[in-house]
């Protein structure tokens, strides 16, 4: 359990929040564990019809707290770095989710804070909420299936742009890719977000599930073999050279210097 990870029900909608606002909602595994846990819950409780991904604060997620990047990194190879058993299992339940699962943005997301959203139903963003993706500027590779679904959905050019570059992009961008649903005012995005989620717990259930399968399932097998694929290289890279020296960058607050581990 972790306080980090706000749970109500109301409505047929379970709403997750986001709550470490201090940190910008940076995900450490017992948030992620949360997560897992939500979206389990929802799929054998009848009365959870629809989940809803938010975060309180001015921050969706920052991404992974680069702390137990940090400390993963450091983990002989033969062992399985601390946070990889409640992360394996958040995308593996957002991937595999039977009901459907709404997202509001709220501010900055940042790498899997992005790649979750590729599972989601539905999108919703505030108008200042910003997207990026900088696995390679870490010294590390895509997740969660991302490097099948985002070029599926965009493109393998506007995919490899923001994948290559780290690019960030604003919420009206994101909505013209399709990343997002709608953009509304920061301060209507967690109502609105909430009606449509109830909206949408209020409709034949088995048609909505059915319709998501139906939207989604065909990928299934293609999105879990990429998600194995990116499993392994990211932990492989997870303990190289090149992580450690862009982790430690970022830590002093300098730019990365990789010709020297050429």
């Amino acid at each position: 359990m972790t306080d980090h990870v706000f749970v109500t029900l109301e409505n047929g909608v379970q709403t997750l929040t986001l709550n470490r606002p201090e940190k910008k909602n940076a995900l450490t595994p017992e948030m992620y564990g949360a997560l897992a846990d939500g979206i389990e819950r929802a799929e054998r409780d009848p009365k959870i019809l629809v989940t809803l991904i938010t975060a309180a604060g001015d921050a969706f997620t920052a991404g992974n707290d680069l702390g137990d990047f940090a400390k993963a990194g450091a983990t002989p190879a033969d062992d399985k770095p601390a946070t990889k058993p409640h992360v394996t299992r958040f995308l593996e339940n957002i991937a595999e989710a039977e009901k459907p699962i709404v997202a509001a943005v709220n501010g900055l997301a940042v790498g899997v804070g992005v790649t979750m959203l590729l599972h989601c139903d539905l999108v919703y963003a505030g108008a200042s909420a910003t997207f990026q993706m900088p696995f390679v500027n870490l010294g590390l590779v895509p997740e969660a299936g991302s490097t099948f679904l985002l070029q599926r959905l965009i493109g393998i050019q506007k995919a490899a742009d923001l994948f290559l570059t780290g690019k960030k992009i604003g919420a009206e961008k994101a909505e013209a890719l399709g990343l997002v649903a709608e953009v509304f005012p920061d301060n209507a995005l967690p109502g609105e977000a909430l009606a449509r989620a109830q909206a949408l717990a209020a409709k034949a259930p088995n048609a909505v599930r059915i319709t998501k399968a139906l939207l989604k399932g065909k990928d299934r097998a293609r999105v879990a073999e990429a998600r194995e694929a990116e499993a392994k290289h990211f932990g492989a890279q997870l303990r190289s050279a090149e992580v450690k020296e862009a982790i430690s960058a970022f830590f002093e607050k300098r730019a990365p210097d990789f010709s020297k581990l050429s």
